[in-house]
């Protein structure tokens, strides 16, 4: 898949990335992996992001990752592009980048370097270290450390031709438009919030109109149908689906660190698809907010 092929696929429907799955000592487990994929086949994402953030990425040594990432393709190929996380100081980030197109990986999702904070000269330089390689396409993930300008997107855009994707994280609406009115169709522009059906409506607003869901981990056929309504402008499905479990959902995950991930896990073994615990330093669900997400998924059934 060339860089614009991967671009124009990326803004044809919804996106996600699948969870990683652990066995109880921790280890990647590929055949719950493979099934998971299997599962999640026929709902119809348009792309997974394999070793993604919700796939625990930084909790991956090269090795792992490279199972992974062989477990994602091996399964979905022919069916569904497989865009491979790639993360952490720009050797480092190229070492995966490039394991994962050596692989067959369709793209790239460069995620934040964390920790350290970085010029956007610096930025702009790792940016385009790991973009230049590879020759598939990139998709650069604007989140935590890594939030980039108009000004350094453009000479990205220039340097580099396979940087075809723009994931925001941050949700700073001024500098959105800024970007999107700057680059104009140069990139495919994705939400990247957590949970990103609820700012789902106000992205479309300004240019955005395609997302990645966490939810379609565990309850696929609703986020297929959020999205659905989402493209086709019926407000009112979008926000029942917000106020009677998004709004919910989000108050629960806001109740511990880092359980943006957990609480998809969570999710997932509650539907009967568990993907086992979560890696340190994230932490699992506590029992009592486990039965909160259940009755929650419980009164989507009822609906």
């Amino acid at each position: 898949m060339s860089p614009q092929d991967l671009k124009s696929v990326l803004q044809s429907g919804l996106l996600s990335f699948p969870l990683t799955d652990f066995d109880s000592a921790l280890n990647f487990a590929p055949k719950p992996y493979a099934e998971r994929l299997e599962w999640l086949q026929p709902y119809g994402a348009t792309v997974l992001f394999a070793a993604g953030g919700t796939g625990e990425f930084f909790s991956l040594e090269l090795q792992e990752y490279a199972q992974v990432i062989k477990v994602a393709l091996d399964t979905c190929r022919g069916r569904t592009p497989i865009v491979a996380g790639a993360g952490g100081g720009t050797t480092l980030a190229i070492k995966y980048a490039q394991e994962a197109e050596a692989l067959g990986a369709q793209g790239i999702l460069l995620l934040p370097h964390y920790l350290t904070e970085g010029s956007q000269a610096g930025l702009i330089n790792h940016v385009e270290a790991v973009c230049k390689s590879v020759k598939i396409g990139v998709i650069v993930y604007n989140r935590g450390a890594c939030r980039l300008t108009p000004a350094s997107l453009m000479v990205l855009a220039e340097r580099c031709p396979n940087l075809v994707g723009f994931k925001d994280g941050v949700g700073d609406i001024e500098k959105f438009v800024a970007i999107r009115q700057t680059l104009g169709e140069r990139f495919a522009y994705l939400g990247g919030l957590p949970t990103a059906e609820v700012f789902a409506g106000a992205y479309k607003a300004m240019g955005c109109p395609v997302y990645s869901s966490a939810v379609f981990n565990f309850i696929p056929k609703t986020a297929m149908d959020f999205y659905r309504a989402h493209a086709a402008g019926d407000t009112a499905t979008c926000d029942q689906l917000i106020r009677d479990f998004f709004l919910p959902y989000i108050a629960l995950r806001n109740q511990g660190e880092g359980y943006a991930v957990s609480i998809v896990k969570a999710g997932a073994t509650l539907v009967g698809h568990g993907a086992g615990p979560v890696r340190p330093p994230l932490s699992d669900l506590l029992p009592a907010e486990v039965e909160q997400l259940r009755a929650l998924i419980a009164k989507l059934g009822a609906q």
